[in-house]
């Protein structure tokens, strides 16, 4: 069972970050084409159908899964905090982005283009974190 759960966590953390990596960057076209209002609705609905269809259940089964390979292996070494510290980082991060896409929805995010592509580097630097904690445990 452990293999199908682990199986099944990779694929929910590779899917979930496939949302965390693309979102920003549509943030990033949609705050340099603010004025283009054909633009702006679809970028809405892509937002939109990438965050509630793909990034939510995504999140959702990363952290189930997961938690389920915690409860297998058991809670101990200090690698395995640091991750969920990094984890809990994560959904942080993910979620401000629905704070991002529900102020461009409502035509309120004053944000540039150019902040978002610095945001977009927050997944990168979280993944590097947790993959070597995963691989490496260092403590």
């Amino acid at each position: 069972m452990y293999e199908w759960v682990l199986w099944f966590h990779v694929i929910s953390f590779i899917s979930w970050f496939a949302v965390l990596f693309y979102l920003p960057r549509l943030f990033v076209y949609h705050a340099e084409n603010i004025d283009n209002k054909g633009f702006v609705e679809v970028a809405k609905i892509q937002e939109m159908k990438l965050f509630k269809y793909i990034g939510v259940p995504s999140m959702w089964a990363t952290v189930i899964s997961g938690s389920y390979l915690i409860y297998i292996i058991g809670f101990s070494g200090g690698w395995l905090h640091a991750k969920l510290f990094f984890i809990v980082l994560l959904i942080a991060y993910f979620f401000s982005l629905d704070k991002y896409r529900k102020e461009f929805l409502e035509d309120r995010c004053t944000k540039s283009g150019k902040f978002f592509r610095v945001y977009n580097e927050v997944p990168t630097i979280l993944m590097l974190l947790i993959v070597a904690m995963v691989v490496i445990k260092p403590f």
